[in-house]
């Protein structure tokens, strides 16, 4: 007999502030019947309000989560733009993209998807941007490489860098809209009866998987301070999470009191990077680490960006088309569609993985095409600002949400006011580029390993015991590491002879995310067999999803949309 057919909120994701996706156990009524048990519940869900000092710590908490990726991207454009000497201008940009990614954070919280997910600079579009930077009529000039030679304030000089941005602006401009197109007129959410758990989970896992390299350069610089980094967050989010803080509180009945708070669950990272940070300055100070820039260890200091800090005014006002007219051209749009694509994929899952996180129901087709047509608008707006780049679903931001149990999107809306701030007070987006990279290199390796181990956990929802299924994942992951790691030492293997095709294959195969859920959608899709599986959850069972320690019983599998039959 088929099991009777359950609603699971999909009909009305609209996130009502009377109703919750999930509840914490309560020890009155129902204790929990473990401490493991406890430990995987949410301190706040998607529709919570947490107190506004909490939003407010929280919020800063993900906008350092998030720094790292965001300042990395400007900096590296700044080497195809010629800016490589011109602090001023990189601190210009850095306020610019925080200034658009805390609008985009804002608008997709409340009128996209509507989950608790950060919006910031995006990887994928810098591949083609770079590709477009390095063709010959935009090579930099010699003079622009030498120091010496530079007068930031020629009019030479400022023509060199803005044509340049300029056409970058024109490219995204135009690629955005044919995000726009694809999200508010349903396509994608279309393809998502298409896409299931062995699509989704190659692709969320790759996106954590990919990142290794990053990763482990910016720890490399130094793996002891690094190390600590990691171990701190571990210490506080996996040892330390169920130690309460005693923390002063007032209200009428009880006055003056003290209130248990568990900090280390909740601020893992913060307090991570903060220590690990404070550590860096005092060996700074104290010149423990190298003062030679050939040294190993050099990196770690926190006196090596200075200069951006001195020279970033207090207040600045970013606006579109400050660079000027922006500019299109045939290659560049190209490009940057091939890295729209790739976006659009990847931000897919993460509204799986962000919705599963958060305690939210997996995301229905109208909240996908809502998230996706607006992530179009964000990147039109970052083009129109001229940051360079775009935006997209912040990765490292959804593996937070599992290490921090705090799926209130409340708090991103905090993080997106507190990353406009950042935006227009230029000196305060400028002391975050003390930040170490050995310190944000080991925040990545913890929240990069969550990314992926959150894209394996879909598998809980396909039959894991068919050979179809353990092959449809297993090549998906395996090409998808291959693959990208192939092409990228043999940049010239790709030559059709048509430049901009040889620009688009370039970006897409060196994609992970693209190339494994490429194959897990197509095989998937036509290799026949048995792909996910009905659950029957007992009478009165509170759990909402089927997992470890939930007494569910498996009914039946077949080939079915993943969000009808969970």
């Amino acid at each position: 007999m088929a099991p009777e057919k359950e609603s699971n909120g999909l009909d009305n994701y609209t996130f009502a502030l009377e109703g919750r996706f999930c509840d914490l156990p309560d020890t009155e009524k129902e204790p929990a019947s473990s401490t493991d048990e406890y430990s995987n519940k949410l301190a706040y869900c998607v529709t919570d309000v947490p107190p506004w000092y909490l939003c407010i710590i929280l919020g800063i908490q993900h906008c350092l989560t998030a720094f790292g990726g965001i300042i990395a991207i400007p900096l590296i454009l700044s080497q195809g733009l010629c800016l490589q000497h011109d602090g001023l201008t990189q601190s210009h940009l850095i306020s610019t993209i925080f200034l658009v990614s805390g609008v985009c954070t804002l608008l997709q919280v409340v009128f996209g998807i509507r989950l608790p997910i950060l919006q910031g600079g995006t990887f994928t579009l810098l591949a083609p941007s770079m590709a477009l930077l390095s063709m010959p009529e935009w090579t930099c000039p010699a003079w622009t490489q030498n120091a010496s030679l530079v007068n930031t304030s020629s009019t030479d000089f400022i023509e060199v860098w803005q044509s340049r941005m300029r056409a970058l602006q024109g490219s995204i401009i135009v690629g955005s809209l044919f995000q726009v197109l694809v999200g508010f007129s349903g396509l994608i959410g279309l393809f998502m009866r298409f896409i299931g758990p062995l699509t989704i989970a190659p692709t969320i896992s790759l996106i954590g998987l990919s990142l290794f390299d990053s990763a482990g350069s910016s720890a490399g610089n130094h793996w002891g301070i690094s190390a600590m980094t990691t171990a701190l967050i571990i210490l506080f989010s996996q040892y330390l999470r169920h130690i309460p803080v005693p923390f002063p509180a007032y209200n009428k009945d009880k006055r003056l009191h003290t209130s248990p708070v568990y900090v280390f669950q909740i601020l893992p990272v913060l307090l991570g990077i903060t220590l690990s940070w404070t550590i860096c300055y005092i060996l700074t100070v104290y010149n423990v680490l190298p003062a030679e820039p050939d040294k190993y260890g050099y990196l770690a200091r926190t006196d090596l960006k200075g200069d951006v800090m001195s020279q970033a005014p207090w207040l600045v006002f970013p606006y579109p088309g400050q660079w000027g007219r922006p500019t299109v051209s045939l290659a560049g749009v190209i490009g940057i569609l091939a890295g729209v694509i790739s976006s659009m994929i990847e931000s897919v899952g993460d509204y799986h993985a962000c919705a599963r996180l958060s305690g939210a129901p997996p995301p229905p087709k109208h909240a996908i095409n809502r998230g996706i047509g607006i992530e179009g608008i964000g990147c039109l707006l970052a083009g129109a600002w001229g940051t360079g780049n775009g935006t997209t679903s912040y990765s490292e931001n959804v593996g937070a949400l599992g290490i921090t149990k705090v799926g209130s999107r409340m708090v991103i809306v905090a993080s997106g006011v507190l990353m406009v701030v950042m935006g227009i007070f230029g000196k305060v987006g400028a002391i975050f580029t003390t930040i170490p990279s050995p310190v944000i290199g080991g925040m990545f390796m913890v929240m990069f390993g969550v990314i992926s181990a959150a894209g394996v956990s879909n598998l809980q929802y396909a039959d894991m015991n068919s050979s179809r299924n353990i092959f449809i994942f297993g090549f998906s992951m395996f090409t998808g590491l291959v693959i990208p790691n192939w092409i990228l030492k043999n940049p010239k293997a790709i030559s059709t002879g048509v430049a901009e095709l040889d620009q688009v294959l370039q970006v897409l195969l060196t994609t992970s995310m693209f190339v494994g859920g490429f194959f897990g959608f197509i095989l998937d899709n036509t290799v026949p067999g048995i792909a996910l599986c009905y659950y029957l959850k007992p009478a009165g069972h509170r759990h909402s999803r089927p997992g470890v320690g939930h007494p569910w019983v498996r009914i039946t599998c077949e080939k079915e949309r993943l969000h009808k039959t969970l």
